[in-house]
């Protein structure tokens, strides 16, 4: 059966019986809006039906009317009508009394539709109970009421009027984290943990207090799914190992669900603390550092990919470079940051900027073919500076890892090939004169390993010379 059945083709037949300039009976509405109340009326519940006999699914025919509801309500004629006749208190009572999932689950879908629209989004938001009782929906054991509960408060967290009353409320809620680390840390939705990551994403980027609490939250305390109304003990959840569980269940399923997780690490870096929360992590964040370090050397821009692949894969590279980076240069002693074991790291980034060096070239192609499509240009500068954060990243990172180079590390890059004359070339261009001690610093440390190849660099690069 489908999810979301075809609304009614059938137009109203009574004059003035139309949803606003839609072809939607009121009086078709009013009546699902009717027997909806009628299934969770206290009468439809016999006193000594067992929890078996409660938790019946819909009959088909009333599934099928209230998922043309879910269908309908994305007109917006619709969603006012739903919010007019009190839907949301309706959809109140159904979560507190209904235990059918798939009920509950259209239900909150609904009420995402209706959110997408900013006075109802306003209206929803405002009304303490509901916004309690839908927060509450994230304990859900039901995965695709999860998914919509999500996508609903991603909705409300994406409207500036409302935002900050939902982080107000989930920062004074903490089962919420407790919740969502759950998620991340046990499901293997593919599409409801890139929804979750996306609340996530929203959360730490409208608000630092709360990426903070978080980061420093890890007590347990009794919340979580439950078959019965008692409350089930929830292990004691840390974020960053939570993340990366979610990072590597989408990881070869959903590229852009990838880049969510990845983004919601480069978030915690902004901060000492989140810093602190992946490189003092139990194992030192050498789980953090191995697959951000695979990605990077095993799975983007490769060899054979053309170098166009950059522009695709941009955001999901300055991300995982940023917390590379950060971990780098929190100077941690781990075994994982050296030398000797990220050769092959060092000649990933230099790949990746002779990659963008060959977008730079086809850009600038382009430009000169649309000077006149002032669209074009203005596309083309949002791709640009996308890239010039990528290229400040890996620059700071490659500069940070060449100074920790010793003779040994650098004969071994030759041998494998990641350093030769224009990988080195490709280097010192994008590194200077921003980050001339390094370059200096390796080029010594090249000169003990290879003298003819430090000669010809000096060559190419005067500045260098001079300096010697």
């Amino acid at each position: 059966m489908d999810r979301n059945p075809s609304p009614p083709s059938s137009e109203a037949e009574e004059e003035g019986d139309a949803v606003g300039n839609t072809v939607y009976s009121k009086h078709w509405l009013f009546s699902i809006l009717t027997r909806l109340i009628e299934v969770i009326s206290p009468e439809k519940t016999e006193p000594t039906a067992s929890p078996e006999e409660i938790q019946t699914e819909l009959d088909e025919e009333m599934e099928n009317d209230i998922c043309k509801v879910w269908d309908m309500s994305m007109d917006e004629d619709v969603a006012l009508f739903l919010q007019e006749f009190n839907a949301p208190d309706i959809f109140m009572g159904v979560f507190a009394k209904s235990k059918c999932p798939r009920l509950t689950e259209i239900c909150v879908g609904i009420l995402g539709n209706m959110a997408c629209f900013q006075d109802i989004c306003m209206s929803i938001s405002k009304d303490e109970n509901l916004g309690q009782v839908l927060l509450q929906r994230l304990c859900d054991s039901d995965s695709p009421t999860l998914l919509e509960t999500s996508r609903l408060l991603l909705t409300c967290l994406s409207q500036p009027e409302v935002a900050n009353v939902w982080v107000e409320r989930i920062r004074e809620n903490p089962s919420v984290y407790d919740c969502v680390c759950f998620i991340m840390s046990s499901s293997t939705n593919v599409e409801l943990l890139v929804k979750v990551g996306e609340v996530v994403d929203k959360l730490f980027d409208l608000d630092e207090e709360l990426m903070l609490n978080w980061i420093k939250n890890g007590t347990c305390r009794s919340v979580g799914p439950s078959v019965d109304d008692s409350p089930e003990e929830v292990p004691d959840f840390k974020i960053v190992p939570c993340i990366l569980e979610a990072a590597k269940q989408v990881r070869s399923d959903n590229p852009e669900g990838l880049d969510v997780y990845m983004h919601i690490l480069q978030l915690l870096t902004t901060v000492d603390e989140g810093i602190q929360a992946i490189v003092q992590a139990p194992d030192g964040g050498k789980e953090t550092w191995s697959l951000l370090y695979d990605l990077v050397c095993h799975e983007l821009c490769q060899p054979d990919d053309p170098p166009i692949i950059v522009q695709e894969q941009k955001t999901l590279l300055a991300s995982i470079l940023s917390v590379l980076s950060a971990m780098f240069a929190s100077q941690t002693e781990q075994e994982y940051t050296k030398m000797r074991k990220n050769m092959p790291l060092i000649g990933s980034l230099i790949r990746i900027l002779q990659y963008m060096e060959g977008c730079g070239k086809r850009s600038v192609d382009n430009s000169k073919e649309s000077e006149q499509q002032e669209t074009g240009r203005a596309d083309l500068n949002e791709e640009d500076f996308h890239l010039k954060i990528l290229k400040d990243i890996c620059c700071e990172l490659l500069s940070n890892m060449l100074q920790e180079l010793t003779k040994e590390n650098t004969l071994e890059g030759l041998h494998q090939g990641h350093l030769n004359e224009q990988t080195c070339s490709c280097a010192f261009q994008n590194l200077l004169p921003l980050y001339f001690a390094s370059v200096e610093s390796f080029l010594e440390v090249l000169r003990e390993a290879d003298q003819t190849l430090a000669d010809n660099l000096e060559k190419r690069f005067p500045s260098l010379k001079v300096h010697a």
